[in-house]
């Protein structure tokens, strides 16, 4: 019993000895900080409330703020150059308040981190010629660039993003003003976001999906058939209408494209062209000019050829045509066709090679200036039972077959000779005037399309 009465006793002292030091602790920290306290940055563990006013008008004079850039170079901003000075009227007294002495234990585990947003003054305009008077601020800017990509040996690879070094003025401002005012010694221009830095680099998962739409449109193959000859479109021509826009959205570029398409027209329609033709008399001769032949629709083969690269699609095809001729092989005429000899004034009309009609012909009057238009047209329509209206004259006839206009071959049956040496006195304003039997023969032969031929020897 004696023993345990001794233990007892022992811990009863330690408990009180304890008891007084935490109480004697409690009687400190009425008028001093606690462990672990810093006020606007600046450390005032365990300080007197009467000598903190010291303590951070000691910081402010000493005060130098050390602004580093990305590339590892130091600048400093001094308390003194920007008149930086204690704020007599501050609120620091609120955090005196703060502190409970008996709370003070709690301290040895955990920091006390306080700020007082009235602490320090200093002259805005002082600091605004120092910010402005900043080496990062006055050095040749290198602009950040998202990562780029770049197409060699049939693909493309991303190239990496460029941070460069332009500052945003705005933030900048604001980071300093927060150093100052919280007491911080060092600003990393970098880690504290004060660059324009890119939006997209390399690691981005837009980058990856991005380089995947290139590599898909550069995989398209479009081979052409053009009447036996093909031509193929590929990537390294596709590529060259691909670009990325500052939101990586792949561009493909419609111009582009749609200049491809014309100069596929230029090399390959035949609207118009120099044609050989063996005339019924037996002579060849060169026709030029007419509207008959084979003609790329640009606009729908332009919005084709983009539907093509979008899907990365592998085809072979004919372009859209906003025309065809009726045949691809030698002059494209085919053996279907109406001849019409304007020196001769005499038609002949064949079907699937055999002659179903011929006859003396008056063609436009080119004393007047309305001789009838040389080349190779077609057939635009047929309509039987017409009125034929221009700026002097109005006539009814009963087939009327337009090529080129309102120039056409019709039956005239005001008319009682035909041929000869008429047309140059007594011609029509253009059209080709034709007996009605031969009207007729034509008439219900020839279909929409069927190539007509008007010529001189």
């Amino acid at each position: 019993m004696g023993m345990k009465s001794k233990d007892m006793r022992c811990v009863l002292i330690l408990m009180a000895a304890a008891l007084g030091i935490y109480l004697a602790a409690s009687i400190y920290f009425l008028d001093h900080f606690f462990f672990h306290t810093a006020i606007n940055g600046v450390d005032v563990s365990l300080r007197a409330h009467d000598d903190v006013e010291s303590i951070l008008r000691k910081h402010i004079s000493d005060y130098k703020l050390q602004v580093i850039e990305r590339d590892g170079s130091a600048e400093y901003i001094t308390g003194k150059e920007i008149e930086m000075d204690y704020n007599e009227l501050n609120s620091i007294h609120k955090i005196q308040r703060i502190q409970r002495p008996l709370m003070w234990i709690g301290s040895l585990l955990r920091g006390q981190r306080y700020y007082a947003g009235d602490l320090f003054i200093y002259s805005h305009d002082c600091l605004e010629n120092k910010i402005g008077a900043l080496h990062c601020l006055n050095r040749t800017v290198v602009e950040p660039e998202n990562v780029s990509f770049r197409y060699i040996n049939g693909t493309y690879e991303p190239i990496k993003e460029i941070y460069g070094n332009r500052i945003n003025r705005d933030k900048l401002d604001k980071a300093v003003r927060t150093c100052i005012l919280e007491g911080k010694m060092k600003l990393d221009l970098d880690e504290s976001y004060c660059y324009d830095s890119p939006e997209y680099t390399l690691n981005h998962g837009k980058t990856a999906e991005t380089k995947g739409l290139l590599n898909k449109y550069v995989s398209t193959k479009v081979t052409y058939v053009f009447r036996g000859e093909k031509e193929m479109l590929e990537g390294s021509v596709i590529n060259g209408w691909l670009s990325v826009d500052e939101d990586l959205e792949v561009v493909v570029n419609k111009e582009a494209v749609m200049r491809y398409v014309r100069g596929l027209g230029k090399k390959y329609d035949t609207v118009g062209i120099p044609r050989k033709f063996r005339t019924t008399l037996g002579k060849i001769i060169e026709v030029k000019g007419g509207l008959y032949g084979w003609k790329i629709n640009v606009e729908d083969e332009t919005k084709a050829l983009l539907e093509n690269i979008r899907h990365g699609e592998v085809t072979e095809r004919e372009p859209i045509y906003a025309q065809k001729a009726l045949s691809m092989a030698g002059n494209e005429i085919g053996r279907t066709y109406v001849e019409i000899n304007v020196t001769r004034q005499h038609l002949w009309f064949y079907k699937d090679g055999r002659m179903i009609a011929q006859g003396a012909v008056v063609t436009g009057n080119p004393n007047r200036g309305h001789s009838t238009k040389l080349g190779v047209y077609m057939l635009n329509y047929k309509q039987e039972g017409a009125t034929l209206i221009g700026a002097d004259y109005e006539a009814e006839v009963n087939y009327w077959m337009p090529f080129f206009g309102n120039i056409g071959i019709h039956d005239a049956t005001w008319r009682h000779a035909f041929g000869g040496e008429i047309y140059k006195r007594r011609g029509s304003h253009g059209c080709v005037n034709a007996p009605l039997y031969l009207a007729e023969r034509i008439y219900k032969n020839i279909e929409e399309g069927t190539p007509i031929i008007c010529y001189e020897e």
